[in-house]
């Protein structure tokens, strides 16, 4: 399989992941600390299992997509197909 183009940004970064995961360990702290409910707490935390989730299908997703493309042939002024 040939490497990944990460023209645009990383994945983790497009997606905010670091934000996520930051943010989880702010509510684990805050429950920790009683500032937030375990009802708080376990809301959160599903919320995150779903986003994980949408992270998943994305990654698979592209993985699949990469896997199925197929080169696109340019062609020139001339008309005549280059790689």
């Amino acid at each position: 399989m040939t490497a990944r183009d990460y023209d645009m940004a990383p994945v983790t970064d497009r997606l905010d992941l670091d934000k996520v995961i930051f943010g989880l360990c702010g509510d684990l702290q805050q429950l920790r600390d009683g500032k937030i409910s375990v009802n708080d707490a376990i809301a959160r935390s599903l919320l995150a299992k779903q986003i994980f989730n949408g992270v998943r299908i994305y990654l698979t997703a592209t993985k699949l997509l990469v896997s199925v493309a197929k080169e696109v042939q340019h062609g020139d002024a001339s008309g005549e197909n280059q790689k």
